[in-house]
């Protein structure tokens, strides 16, 4: 099955704001998505009434009130919005995304793992601010891109904050560049390298070194970290396609489908089969 990819014109009609690389819209009441899709361009939505389920990366999401949610560049996702929801969203284009992408100040894997976040009132209200700013310069005939790249940067490290707060994890990548390394290496070979030696040779460490960081800093071993990306891979990938689950097995580097049967259900508690019924 090839997953539909919406470009950012798709949504250029319903727009309430918008210059070329970016779009201002609101969400009001029953919202539904079916079918996961992946968009080429940003997204960032902050709810401030909300009641739902938001899935990405076949992760589901409950949607609630002050959280914020976001959404990258080719990452799956599908909706069920409860009416009453109010919601606040901007779309980037991803060159405009990558001028203000640093501001997010942590690995952008990161936060693909961890997309949303629930607010503190104050926190909330900085980011409604940052929006409704946004809003108001995007309706303008005369809008200022430089002001507009700026309320995206504070509202990029405003959600970094945030992150800070509520992911140790993510506080632990930025203290220790060696485990921001494993991870970017982890998401790059998952599929072909699954020993802990391998990843601990690229990054010139022993693996029993690189297991004690891990677990020091993460709370899991490094076995355990990549066993973790080949289990969401799988379940993305069970979710959202109509590959066989031998041809899955193949896709993650498994030479024998049962093994990966086996593997799977030791991390999820049941076997593929069950998982794709279930889903």
């Amino acid at each position: 099955m090839i997953l539909p990819i919406l470009n950012i014109e798709k949504f250029r009609a319903g727009q309430l704001a918008g210059k070329e690389e970016l779009l201002f819209n609101e969400l009001h009441g029953e919202r539904h998505i079916d079918e996961p899709h992946k968009h080429d361009f940003f997204s960032i939505l902050l709810f401030e009434k909300g009641e739902g389920k938001h899935t990405i990366d076949s992760v589901e999401y409950e949607i609630e009130n002050s959280q914020v949610h976001l959404l990258f560049p080719g990452q799956l996702h599908k909706w069920d919005i409860k009416s009453g929801t109010i919601g606040y969203q901007l779309m980037a284009e991803r060159t405009f995304f990558e001028q203000f992408a640093p501001y997010f100040r942590f690995s952008i894997t990161e936060y693909q793992n961890h997309p949303v976040f629930q607010l503190a009132d104050a926190t909330f209200n900085s980011l409604l601010y940052e929006f409704k700013a946004v809003k108001e310069e995007l309706q303008k005939t005369d809008a200022k891109n430089h002001i507009i790249y700026l309320r995206a940067a504070i509202i990029a490290s405003i959600v970094s904050s945030e992150a800070e707060q509520l992911l140790s994890t993510l506080k632990a990548y930025e203290l220790n560049p060696r485990l921001a390394k494993f991870n970017t290496l982890v998401d790059q070979f998952f599929k072909e390298q699954k020993q802990v030696a391998f990843y601990a040779n690229e990054l010139h460490v022993s693996a029993n070194y690189l297991n004690t960081l891990c677990r020091k800093h993460l709370k899991a071993s490094a076995t355990q970290l990549i066993q973790q990306r080949i289990s969401t891979e799988s379940k993305r990938l069970l979710s959202n396609t109509n590959l066989s689950i031998k041809e899955i097995a193949f896709e993650l580097g498994f030479a024998d489908h049962a093994y990966f049967s086996n593997f799977f259900k030791s991390q999820i508690g049941m076997t593929p089969s069950a998982f794709r019924e279930k889903r």
